[in-house]
């Protein structure tokens, strides 16, 4: 779970680094470093690209792709630990559509939690509400959005295999990414090549090494781990950024962690 949040952080920095480009044109090279892990895969195991779950795939593609859209536009508006912080109440958002949707049950302890994390937001961005800009609603559209992602996977459930999910998200956000991006596209110089086929690849290993972490451990001791992400990242963009965060910030950040460690215990 380390390494996948290491992974994560560098993925988030990529993003920043390359706030020039427009933000169609970095989903498409996330997406498509993606897809070059994926496609093998699914040939070698002979696994069917259509799936099971069709209508739900398709939903699930085209809500994570404008949460992705969203996040990375956040990305280069906001502190990256910021920005970070706020699109990880998606579990919580996620909790609150499963009671109307799934009919999932959650603790009267839960809404504390709940509450408390949302403390963390105002606390994030002070109690000024009309100074929340533009970056930071995205980053909030895109949380609700990954919310809605989460107990759209839940109904797929077991009917299709995890990697004929992400597939069908990586090639719906290649496709529509690169469609949108042809009249916004910016050549790389150098470097920036790099760094925007990086993306992919540190997406493709941070989603990896998170699965095998949940998979090999109980979800309450490495699911607290996944937070670690923030501190990675806040570091690279006090580093390489120059970013700076005000106490009150660092408390607010320190409240969404807070309530989604607890969460995550129960």
């Amino acid at each position: 779970m380390i390494i996948s949040a290491l992974a994560f952080a560098m993925l988030n920095v990529g993003v920043k680094y390359l706030s020039a480009f427009n933000v169609y044109q970095i989903v498409f090279f996330r997406a498509l470093g993606s897809l070059c892990f994926t496609f093998p895969f699914l040939i070698k195991r002979r696994i069917s690209f259509i799936g099971n779950k069709v209508k739900l795939l398709m939903l699930r593609s085209v809500f994570g792709f404008i949460a992705m859209a969203l996040f990375f536009s956040a990305l280069q508006l906001l502190p990256t630990g910021t920005a970070i912080s706020i699109r990880y109440l998606a579990p919580i958002f996620a909790a609150f559509f499963a009671v109307f949707i799934l009919k999932e049950y959650i603790r009267p302890v839960q809404w504390l939690y709940f509450s408390l994390a949302f403390v963390g937001v105002v606390a994030l961005k002070g109690f000024e509400f009309q100074s929340f800009g533009l970056g930071f609603l995205m980053a909030m559209a895109s949380a609700i959005l990954t919310g809605w992602v989460f107990v759209i996977i839940r109904q797929i459930g077991n009917h299709d295999h995890p990697m004929v999910i992400v597939n069908y998200f990586m090639l719906i956000s290649c496709i529509i990414s690169g469609l949108l991006g042809i009249s916004y596209w910016q050549s790389p110089v150098g470097f920036e090549w790099l760094v925007l086929l990086s993306l992919g690849v540190f997406g493709f290993f941070g989603q990896i090494y998170m699965t095998k972490a949940l998979q090999g451990s109980k979800t309450g001791f490495v699911a607290p781990l996944k937070y670690i992400e923030v501190v990675f990242t806040m570091i690279a963009g006090v580093i390489l950024f120059a970013e700076q965060y005000s106490f009150l910030s660092l408390v607010g950040i320190a409240l969404i962690c807070a309530s989604l460690i607890l969460n995550s215990k129960y």
